[in-house]
């Protein structure tokens, strides 16, 4: 996998693999959560224009501290263009870029949100997303949770869905929007419990001493 022979897979070794090769460490050393492990790789283009970005995903927690929301991870080292630079070059229209709210995993400090972004195009184009933990949701560490996988998928004008995978190519007509959903990091730490919360034992025993 890290020094493969020919005709072995090498496509996406900077940006993918070593997202999981740190987190594969960071596990092995027990210091943190897993970050999203992924760079989000998103290309659209067509005669006129290509663009291609990575975007962020929440960070991993670790002891003493939680994962942040929406920040580039690990090997990324990229930064988003402006909307309004992308919307002024492109055919598209940034619809909505936020916190995924709720996917960092759950821990004695919690995991990073991930991000949701949505992009509607103007015109026909190709789009192509390259993406991990799709399937496989980022660890937590100590106890804590995963944080939750990512999802890509296109809404049609008509308002119908395509699902799609982590690794997926699509075109796009004017209308349609592309929809992308970046993984959580994960916990670390068991989630402590509210100080009002019992467990079950005790509601036993009160219910049988009433």
């Amino acid at each position: 996998m890290l020094h493969p022979r020919y005709p072995g897979a090498v496509v996406a070794g900077n940006v993918e693999t070593s997202q999981c090769v740190t987190d594969a460490l960071y596990g092995a050393l027990g210091s943190l959560g897993a970050s999203q492990g992924t760079m989000n790789n998103f290309t659209f283009g067509n005669d006129r224009h290509q663009y291609y970005e990575t975007i962020c995903g929440g960070s991993g927690a670790g002891e003493g501290f939680d994962g942040a929301d929406c920040v580039h991870t690990h090997m990324t080292n990229t930064r988003l263009t402006d909307p309004e630079v992308l919307e002024w070059r492109h055919p598209v229209l940034i619809e909505e870029f936020a916190i995924r709210r709720g996917s960092g995993g759950a821990g004695k400090w919690r995991g990073g949100d991930g991000a949701l972004r949505r992009v509607r195009f103007l015109e026909p184009m190709t789009a192509a997303i390259l993406s991990g933990h799709r399937r496989i949701p980022p660890y937590g560490m100590a106890g804590g949770k995963s944080g939750a996988v990512g999802h890509n998928s296109v809404r049609r004008a008509d308002g119908s869905v395509v699902q799609l995978g982590g690794a997926d190519r699509i075109e796009m007509n004017a209308g349609d929007v592309f929809v992308i959903e970046t993984p959580g990091g994960g916990g670390y730490g068991a989630p402590e419990k509210s100080p009002d919360t019992k467990d079950t034992k005790d509601t036993k025993e009160d219910k049988n001493n009433s």
